[in-house]
């Protein structure tokens, strides 16, 4: 299973908590999903939620590089930082 086989798996898995089956093949368009006994999910609604997941990921990656970029502009003129800055340049 690759990248897309996981992403299906945790965006089933965020929808469903209580899903504990598997995914088997190689494409999207060859994935099959055994529910193992609990409700099916649309592949829309699989699609919707691996996008949601998609969007909230890229959007953490942007807050982080900002806060990066504001607590490097920060020490460079000398002002304090917030915590959550000094929090990106921590070691």
């Amino acid at each position: 299973m690759d990248k897309t086989g996981f992403k299906w798996s945790k965006a089933i898995s965020s929808i469903n908590p209580n899903w504990s089956g598997t995914i088997t093949g190689n494409t999207e368009e060859e994935f099959v999903v055994d529910w193992n006994g609990e409700a099916e999910i649309s592949v829309a609604d699989i699609k919707a939620k691996i996008t949601e997941m998609d969007t909230a990921e890229a959007n953490a990656k942007t807050e982080q590089e900002n806060l990066k970029a504001s607590a490097k502009a920060k020490l460079i003129s000398g002002e304090a930082l917030t915590e959550d800055e000094a929090n990106t340049i921590v070691l």
